[in-house]
């Protein structure tokens, strides 16, 4: 499921690649930078920056031996960076309609390629072009070629700003005229911006006079101005100077600042261009690369620290390091397979030791997942130091953590093995989910929340109470698809009590669902009041949180009215998936309301989801009535017997 969306390509090679060394990397990627509104590591920019532009979070290649060779995240930023014409010959960007590069005219070999800038380069005109046009079509009209072409060229926009922010240390400034000989020579940046009182002298004295401008001063001017423009956007790697500035600064703002005479006293200003010109100097040579790198992180991060917005960087970095969902992923995986072989040795009539053995394995593995899942939860709310829930993403972790501990709780009260069964694959398709939602949405789900959000009291209780809700909602399905499942292919007949209980179990969590989705409906009425004046609003989201609640109070009440019994109760209940992930999920592709955030590509999964909810509902219709055909033929009717068996 996850490998359909990402591209499939043959590796390419790059003859002249040198990987960074791990003691390199080791000490840049903690290095604090401003992106998104908040205070991140180097490495957390890069890994999202690689997966908007490539789709994967590591870029495999061939070396000059053929051999294969894998590129992380912050080794692929820090080639973009200081070895640019290295990272034009890596495939970075991912296209996966060709229809995208044949309109360019270009050659497409594959239905999904990568793409090197180098590739790229000649049709870099003609695809600002087309995109510039296709932007003026309203998106909802727009055909997946042209929002391809879209994409790809803000993704190649992102990558000229990457490998062009230090040009003004490699390129210098041309000094028209300067020589002995009256020939043109280069010097640094750094150098012209500590002439800044005596060029600001000069053009003073011109519009006092009224003459125009040297030419070699324009010239020179003129060449300051691009190299900052070209270092003014992407990364803001400079604290700023005093504490009540919130804003970090990049190294273009910084050198218009000391051009412009913003500061009295611009010697540190200046030593921090310079800084950086000594790193890119040496940038052939690694280990005086990174003799030089560390001085520069180091008082980075004292002025970070300094400045109160350090916390969590470290943090941060081995949360990105561990890859928590990943080896939860891996253990709900190995817990599906060794409950799938416990089934089937029982169903074979196995030792009984070895089937036990199986079943401990799952728990095992069920319960170290939803470890991983716990863990990321705890340092997501330590780094971005709020409650656990403020996005998307955050409820998928969040869901999938309280769906698997309540199912291996029931498994502990009920020993059956179909909790058990169902918290592994339950785990593991939350977990997929949560990847293939990373992937789509290629963007860093740590940032700050958006305005209406910053109140850690309502987050604690509206937000959590209802995602709460959603995972009661969705692990009551998960039960009634088991029962569905269980009884459709004959389980019933084996053991009536076991269903009966499979019964109760969901019973209970409808109510637990009615329960939380009540209460965190009403609490989420009391902040918006707070918020926007007004108790209800018939938001998209708030009309999802009421139909839950309208939903499952319909379920309870005509069970207990007797108009459905155990069959009818879990079909209805199935249903309750649709409802829940219509107001958790859905009602984020519309586009309207208040809670207009955390949309993402990807539509068509929700669509299939839905599709297999109602076929398993009508799977279940159908074995209803062919239980019904067969118990009316096999066993005389009894007279007054009006009880409704659905």
């Amino acid at each position: 499921m996850l490998k359909d969306v990402l591209p499939k390509d043959e590796l390419q090679q790059i003859k002249n690649y040198k990987p960074w060394s791990a003691e390199t990397l080791e000490v840049i990627e903690k290095t604090p930078l401003q992106d998104g509104g908040r205070i991140k590591p180097f490495s957390s920019y890069a890994a999202f920056t690689m997966l908007q532009l490539y789709g994967e979070r590591s870029i495999k290649l061939k070396d000059a031996k053929g051999e294969k060779i894998k590129i992380k995240p912050t080794a692929w930023l820090m080639d973009c960076l200081f070895r640019p014409a290295i990272a034009a010959e890596i495939p970075t960007f991912r296209v996966d309609n060709p229809a995208v590069i044949t309109s360019l005219g270009l050659d497409s070999q594959s239905r999904r390629l990568r793409y090197t800038y180098k590739q790229l380069e000649s049709a870099i005109p003609r695809l600002y072009e087309l995109a510039q046009g296709y932007e003026k079509i309203d998106p909802k009209a727009r055909e997946t070629q042209q929002q391809g072409t879209i994409d790809l060229a803000y993704n190649v926009r992102s990558f000229q700003v990457l490998i062009g922010y230090f040009s003004f240390a490699r390129s210098g400034i041309q000094m028209v005229g300067a020589g002995e000989n009256g020939e043109n020579t280069i010097t640094r940046l750094s150098t012209v911006m500590a002439t800044t009182p005596m060029i600001q002298e000069m053009l003073q004295r011109n519009r006092d006079s009224g003459e125009p401008v040297p030419e070699n001063l324009t010239v020179l001017l003129s060449q300051v101005i691009e190299s900052a423009n070209f270092a003014k956007y992407g990364l803001l790697l400079l604290p700023p100077d005093e504490a009540n500035i919130l804003e970090w600064r990049s190294l273009g703002d910084r050198i218009m600042d000391v051009m412009q005479g913003k500061y009295s006293e611009p010697e540190r200003a200046i030593n921090e261009i310079k800084s950086w010109e000594d790193l890119i100097s040496v940038v052939d040579d690694e280990q005086a690369f990174r003799s030089a790198l560390i001085p520069l992180v180091s008082s980075k991060v004292t002025r970070a620290t300094e400045l109160k917005s350090y916390h969590g960087v470290t943090a941060e970095v081995t949360y990105n390091k561990k890859q928590l969902p990943l080896y939860a992923m891996v253990c709900f995986l190995i817990g599906v397979v060794c409950v799938s072989l416990m089934w089937l040795l029982q169903s074979l009539g196995a030792n009984q030791l070895l089937t036990r053995l199986l079943h401990v394995a799952t728990l095992l593995f069920s319960f170290a997942g939803m470890g991983y899942m716990g863990a990321a939860l705890v340092m997501r709310s330590y780094i971005m130091w709020r409650p656990p829930i403020g996005n998307l993403y955050d409820t998928i972790i969040f869901i999938c953590f309280a769906v698997v501990g309540v199912l291996l709780i029931v498994e502990w009260f009920s020993r059956l093995r179909i909790a058990s069964t169902l918290s592994v694959v339950g785990g593991l398709a939350l977990v997929i989910l949560a990847r293939r939602f990373e992937v789509g949405d290629a963007k860093d789900h740590m940032d700050p929340l958006i305005a209406v959000l910053k109140s850690n009291y309502w987050l604690t209780t509206h937000v959590i109470t209802v995602t709460f809700g959603y995972a009661a909602g969705l692990l009551t399905a998960l039960l009634s698809a088991a029962y569905v499942i269980l009884r459709g292919v004959g389980f019933g007949e084996k053991s009536k009590d076991f269903l009966r209980l499979l019964t109760k179990v969901a019973y209970g969590c409808l109510c637990l669902t009615l329960l939380l989705s009540l209460v965190g409906t009403v609490l989420g009425g009391i902040w918006a009041n707070d918020s926007w004046g007004r108790f209800w609003g018939w938001d998209p989201k708030e009309n999802g949180a009421l139909m839950i609640v309208l939903w499952t109070l319909a379920i309870l009440h005509a069970r207990l009215g007797g108009l459905i019994r155990e069959w009818g109760f879990h079909l209805a209940s199935l249903f309750t998936a649709c409802v829940v992930s219509f107001s958790w999920w859905h009602v984020n592709f519309l586009g309207v309301g208040l809670h207009n955030y955390g949309f993402t590509s990807g539509k068509s999964s929700i669509w299939m989801f839905y599709g297999g909810i109602v076929g398993l509902i009508i799977f279940g219709i159908v074995m209803w009535i062919y239980e019904n055909i067969a118990s009316s033929s096999s066993q005389p009717t009894v007279a007054g017997d009006t009880e409704p068996s659905y």
